[in-house]
């Protein structure tokens, strides 16, 4: 009697889904034809920007860069040889794309989470409400992403970069949350006894003492960027994340251990630049 879950009671979560999609499209349609056309602007003007630098230049800034952030000359050395060898792969142009991805999902990530980050941590209410759906936008299957983002902005970069920034935002929001809250509550009392406003408090005292951990939050939010480029792929955005789609297609394991190879370089490189600048020594 009780070995399958009776049919009769069914909470239609689905259909009601489907139907609140259907009045968002019929509602909002033109608004998010509009917002969609300025995304692919700036996408566009990013990606021209990446493929404009000359190579010896990107490299020889990022070598540089990491040989300043991580305090050793070697490192910069290493990071300069990875990303050469991405060039001898032949797979420059590609990765310079999924950069542009990249790069503009973590800038609108950070622009919409360190905000939301900085509201929940002054606001126990808001703490409780957010924390459910950030849960649940880190444990959703990143493919579902695909589904809302085709039916709103169609297929290219524009719906690539919106499934990107749902799945990536999440941590920088958690950690510059937890961030704030781990400042000792004693400094914030003695800023106020001096006079210092909310604002002041808050970028004097509050955020730079919880830079490190923020810094950690953009370095996990940039690796899950990252790690979207192969499922962004399926719906319109290039790069090498493509180059791995078609090499499963066509079954080339040396194709896509050549783009899977430059995605794992890009993915080193930016760990380590990123997480050197949430150390002591780069402050």
């Amino acid at each position: 009697m009780f070995k399958e879950f009776p049919e009769i009671i069914r909470i239609p979560v689905g259909t009601w889904i489907d139907r609140f999609m259907e009045w968002v499209m019929a509602t909002f349609g033109e608004f998010f034809d509009i917002i969609g056309s300025w995304i692919l602007q700036f996408m566009l003007n990013l990606e021209k920007f990446f493929l404009w630098i000359p190579w010896p230049v990107l490299i020889l800034a990022a070598g540089i860069g990491g040989w300043r952030l991580i305090g050793k000359w070697w490192a910069g050395v290493v990071i300069g040889c990875l990303l050469f060898f991405i060039g001898t792969l032949g797979l420059w142009k590609l990765a310079m794309m999924t950069l542009a991805l990249v790069t503009g999902a973590v800038i609108i990530s950070l622009a919409i989470g360190i905000p939301v980050g900085i509201a929940m941590a002054g606001s126990n209410l808001l703490d409780s409400i957010l924390k459910p759906f950030l849960d649940g936008m880190q444990t959703m299957p990143s493919f579902v992403y695909l589904i809302p983002a085709l039916m709103l902005f169609g297929l290219g970069k524009v719906p690539a970069l919106f499934a990107t920034i749902i799945y990536a935002v999440p941590p920088v929001i958690r950690l510059t949350n937890v961030g704030i809250r781990e400042v000792p509550y004693n400094l914030v009392e003695a800023a106020h006894a001096f006079g210092a406003s909310y604002w002041q408090t808050l970028f004097k005292v509050q955020l730079p003492l919880a830079r490190p951990t923020i810094m950690v939050g953009i370095n996990q939010t940039t690796m899950m960027a990252l790690a979207m480029v192969v499922i962004a792929s399926m719906i319109g955005a290039k790069g090498l994340g493509l180059e791995v789609l078609l090499a499963i297609n066509r079954i080339e394991i040396g194709r896509g251990f050549e783009a899977g190879l430059c995605i794992v370089i890009l993915a080193i490189v930016i760990d380590r630049l990123t997480y050197a600048m949430s150390s002591p020594k780069s402050s």
